[in-house]
């Protein structure tokens, strides 16, 4: 590209019938979907606006904003129940049949769902730490457990120790990076959204519901996922633990994991370059003849 994407000249919306979606559009080529993860004063473009650059040069990136986090249009129910039925709303408003998706944490999440539900749509899938489930160590991670207090108690002290919990080297989290997060997560409704997603009383009904349920957990499904996929992982993620890996490396037909060294959650930020390399390479590694 010519020129560096900007947030203003990437944003784009799209009506729907139920709310307007808004999502960051730039490049040209194949379609590639960026699916952000949650917490607080987090957006689409927060997560993967650095890496545009990169991956505009090969193909049509769309970044969505998820409902439920201040800056699409909130919907009834729990923020992550409703994203898959977000993305495929933007998939259909925006007439792609299939397209290769980039999903960090939720985002990860959000995007193994839609591949084992609806594999056509999806042609390859890279995921960004989140998915799976913990072997061996504590759960919830620290960072989760960090995110449960800031949604009881928000206060920027907790912000604070939330962001050092998502990264490796803590230089990453500026005054700048504190400020706009502080911004968009007291936010009424974000901050109401984040107690429906991480607050003690939802974490608590959610699990009574899970052991009460019939259907299996999202990760016993991942066997269903046909689109070739890239695991991604920071070595030192203190939010899902790297033991979190293992089940979908083993049950992912053909999955690949790349491990990234001094690197926390946001891999995609803190191992920005790396990361760039090895999923480019990733999604445009031709075919199997």
């Amino acid at each position: 590209m010519t020129t560096r994407p900007t947030h203003d000249s990437t944003a784009r919306e799209l009506a729907t019938g139920t709310g307007v979606l808004r999502y960051h559009e730039a490049g040209d080529g194949p379609p590639l979907l960026f699916l952000h993860g949650s917490g607080p004063g987090v957006t689409g473009w927060r997560n993967f606006g650095g890496n545009l650059p990169a991956f505009a040069e090969h193909f049509r990136c769309l970044i969505l904003e998820f409902p439920g986090f201040g800056v699409s249009d909130p919907v009834d129910g729990h923020p992550m129940a409703a994203a898959p039925a977000a993305v495929l709303r933007l998939l259909d408003g925006l007439g792609l049949h299939q397209v290769d998706v980039v999903g960090n944490s939720m985002g990860g999440i959000v995007a193994a769902q839609v591949a084992a539900a609806h594999p056509e749509r999806i042609r390859r899938l890279v995921t960004v730490g989140g998915i799976g489930v913990g072997l061996f160590s504590p759960s919830p991670g620290e960072g989760i457990t960090l995110l449960t207090e800031f949604a009881e108690r928000p206060s920027r002290e907790a912000l604070v120790r939330w962001l050092h919990s998502m990264v490796y080297d803590p230089a990453l989290v500026t005054e700048e990076l504190v400020e706009e997060r502080w911004a968009q997560a007291t936010d009424e409704a974000a901050l109401a959204s984040a107690r429906r997603m991480y607050g003690r009383a939802a974490v608590a009904a959610r699990a009574a519901a899970a052991a009460a349920s019939d259907r299996p957990p999202y990760w016993a499904t991942l066997h269903r996922i046909q689109a070739p996929t890239l695991i991604t992982w920071g070595r030192d993620d203190r939010v899902s633990p790297l033991d979190m890996a293992i089940v979908p490396m083993r049950t992912i037909p053909g999955a690949e994991l790349h491990v990234f060294p001094d690197c926390g959650h946001w891999v995609m930020i803190e191992q920005r370059a790396a990361w760039e390399s090895v999923v480019l390479a990733f999604l445009t590694r031709k075919d199997p003849a």
